[in-house]
């Protein structure tokens, strides 16, 4: 399955949940959004804005200082 990139690498809480949540409306319910990002509190933002949304924090990593979240976009209620 692809997935759409959003590099957010520099910017800090909360423009890299802002700029996820702008690309995640324009796409279709299911389809998957790789955010990469280097500031330490996205981790714990990610995890509550899907938490908030009801979009799937499908995964988490982190290598050398960059974190990679991978979003599933929730199906329209």
């Amino acid at each position: 399955m692809s997935e759409t990139l959003l590099d957010v690498k520099g910017l800090t809480c909360p423009l890299p949940v802002l700029r996820a949540n702008k690309v995640l409306r324009g796409m279709a319910p299911g389809e998957r959004l790789r955010v990469l990002a280097t500031d330490r509190a996205a981790v714990a933002d990610f995890k509550s804005f899907c938490r908030e949304t009801g979009h799937a924090l499908v995964a988490t990593s982190e290598e050398a200082g960059v974190f990679s979240f991978v979003i599933r976009r929730r199906a329209e209620p």
